[in-house]
């Protein structure tokens, strides 16, 4: 009977430390800008920020320590609002002319989140495109996502195909390249090739490494020749292909594989 029960008793035991160390699993903690930027909220960098400023509370409690650590048992919270994590999501979209890409505007303007479905409210721009412009918006709620293809210095390919009034000629593409002062101390860059004219005005595919506001229409307004209408094409490898004006795909995961790998060759490249 002794030896029936000594049987028994080891798998119960086993079986009661695998289920503590499952449990320890669950509740595994991670650094606290991570689990703000897979809430959606901002990327980690931008968490740093917060953290730094006192603008980020765990348990109710202010934390500033940018190595702190927490769980999805705790209750964070950024400027007040409760943050929580949420499913990774990433759609391209084929913005129309007429709105602007911002969730709210002051002015009272028609934003990309009017006629976007509820589906994908929630989710952010990586970068932008002025109310008139037309083409590619990658649309995450991944703030880290957001971050490397969107920042300054990662120098993401964006193709543009733009129509510009008047006959643009050589010198003016060599000008761009080398570089057009739109703004005092500030220098914008493009490479850019005719590809045919149409009627009186010159079709031109750009090509930015740049992010600069506005910054093909104040190039060409520089030049001399007005942009007419603009359409972002491509963003790294994601494009454009098989979209109507004003429809969304999600993103596949080879897609999103694609965009991070495209991004650690940049960074390699460096």
């Amino acid at each position: 009977m002794l030896y029936y029960l000594r049987l028994h008793c080891i798998p119960f035991y086993f079986l009661f430390g695998y289920y503590v160390d499952m449990e320890k699993k669950k509740v595994q903690k991670v650094r606290l800008n991570k689990y703000i930027a897979s809430c959606g909220f901002c990327s980690r960098r931008k968490a740093d920020e917060y953290i730094e400023a006192g603008k980020v509370r765990v348990n109710g409690e202010v934390v500033t320590e940018l190595g702190f650590a927490v769980s999805t048992k705790d209750r964070v919270m950024v400027h007040n609002k409760i943050v929580k994590p949420e499913p990774l999501t990433y759609i391209r979209y084929y913005k129309p002319a007429g709105y602007i890409t911002t969730m709210d505007d002051e002015k009272g303007r028609k934003t990309i989140y009017d006629i976007l479905p509820e589906e994908v409210q929630n989710l952010k721009p990586v970068g932008r495109l002025d109310k008139d412009s037309t083409g590619l918006l990658i649309l995450t709620n991944d703030g880290d996502f957001i971050n490397n293809l969107a920042h300054p210095s990662v120098q993401v390919s964006k193709i543009y195909r733009v129509v510009a009034q008047g006959k643009l000629n050589l010198n003016d593409l060599v000008l761009m390249e080398k570089g057009i002062e739109i703004e005092k101390g500030q220098i914008a860059y493009a490479l850019a090739r005719i590809i045919e004219m149409e009627g009186k005005n010159t079709v031109l595919e750009m090509v930015l490494h740049q992010g600069l506001n506005r910054q093909i229409r104040k190039m060409l307004d520089a030049l001399g020749h007005p942009v007419i209408s603009l359409k972002r094409l491509s963003m790294g490898p994601i494009d454009l292909q098989g979209l109507k004006k004003g429809q969304f795909k999600y993103l596949k995961p080879k897609q999103i594989e694609q965009v991070k790998n495209y991004l650690k060759k940049l960074a390699k490249d460096k």
